[in-house]
């Protein structure tokens, strides 16, 4: 983990390397994982963004968690105070509070089950050493706001592009290692019309762009599309968006020069939408099968890794859509695709952190921490294919 969580000589610069050995002290990868590289990809940047891909993702099940503390901790405290709508903290209190709460989940964060954070809030508390020093690599949110697409109101363009390159600099001395950016796309059926191409065509572009600023920033990006399941899009439609959708941001990414095996993707299920009648009748074995045949015909076998994210505040769905997709891939026989898949694990975040949260508004520490704990051991099991 010290040579993952190394800075280099100068961030803004490619450093010289002047020989094999003085590259592998430098990434912590040996002989074995080396690559062509293009001209445009110094050896030292794109050693040590492989190093850190393959440790958030290649061990043994651990896996991601992803953050959202700001709004969770202030939703849910708020709502346990009887007295939520006379109680006005000030700022100051609130970032105690926030700190508080940010110092007792890092710390309570198993490195056992855990590789990676995304944290919120990288640079406004500087925490990122608690993690380190844990063996648990920190990233950021890299992402802006959202803004509707002109005459596609219900689609959605995201911002940030334009300061990116400095604002991940910026993390990268804070202690980030890896950044993500994630985009929503819509998905119906092919009668209402979701997504639309001009969308799917904006997102991709955006995903390229971020992950090639990332690594000139020397940060893994981890593009993330988040398939929305609200409307009335079937098995096989979601399937087919998600399938889409990879195809294009993995065409874009290569446009932009970027070193896919020192990037990871992150991708909702293939599930039906809410509004479709099968959506909860469809077993988790079902989305399993899906998933995988998508991960198979899309994401480039560079690619060290994929993470998942769920959406829906059902902690176990999230676990047994997790584990069924790793017993598929287990149980494949030796000719099938699926045994050529990559790492496959979480991102979660109110999947993992819901119970702590709740833990902490009532003022109990211990079960917050007993909470997280529980939480990230259900999401390793998970991830090696087993429900706990």
């Amino acid at each position: 983990m010290a040579n993952i969580n190394s800075t280099p000589h100068n961030l803004f610069s490619v450093p010289d390397i002047s020989s094999e050995m003085n590259r592998d002290t430098l990434s912590g990868q040996g002989a074995a994982s080396r690559v062509l590289l293009h001209s445009y990809h110094s050896p030292f940047e794109a050693h040590e963004l492989m190093a850190v891909a393959n440790a958030l993702v290649n061990a043994g099940g651990k896996g991601i968690y992803a953050t959202a503390e700001t709004q969770d901790v202030t939703s849910v405290s708020d709502a346990a105070t009887e007295n939520a709508t006379k109680l006005r903290v000030d700022d100051e209190e609130n970032r105690k509070r926030e700190r508080k709460w940010k110092e007792a989940a890092y710390t309570a964060m198993p490195s056992d089950y855990i590789s990676g954070v995304i944290l919120e809030s990288l640079l406004d508390f500087q925490l990122a050493h608690i993690l380190f020093g844990k063996g648990i690599i920190p990233g950021v949110r890299a992402e802006g706001e959202l803004v509707p697409i002109p005459r596609s109101e219900e689609e959605f363009i995201v911002q940030g592009i334009d300061d990116l390159l400095a604002r991940l600099q910026a993390a990268r001395i804070a202690g980030a290692r890896f950044s993500k950016w994630r985009v929503p796309i819509a998905c119906s059926s092919t009668t209402t019309g979701f997504p639309s191409p001009l969308s799917l065509e904006i997102q991709a572009e955006t995903l390229a762009q971020y992950a090639a600023i990332s690594q000139q920033a020397g940060l893994v990006p981890i593009v993330e599309l988040d398939v929305e399941f609200s409307r009335d899009a079937d098995l096989d439609r979601s399937a087919e968006v998600h399938e889409k959708a990879i195809e294009m941001i993995y065409e874009r990414m290569r446009a932009h020069g970027v070193l896919l095996e020192g990037s990871l993707i992150k991708s909702s299920f293939a599930q039906p939408g809410l509004e479709h009648p099968s959506s909860r009748a469809v077993t988790p074995e079902q989305v399993a099968l899906a998933t995988a045949t998508v991960i198979s015909r899309s994401v480039p076998i560079a690619v060290p890794g994929v993470l998942f994210s769920f959406g829906e505040p059902s902690p176990m769905r999230a676990m047994q859509y997790l584990a069924a997709l790793n017993a598929v891939i287990l149980a494949a026989p030796p000719n099938s695709p699926f045994t050529r898949l990559p790492a496959i694990t979480f991102s979660y975040g109110s999947a993992l952190q819901g119970d702590a949260i709740k833990c902490w508004a009532k003022g109990d520490e211990e079960g917050t921490k007993v909470a997280i704990v529980k939480w990230s051991k259900a999401c390793w099991h998970a991830a090696r294919g087993e429900v706990m």
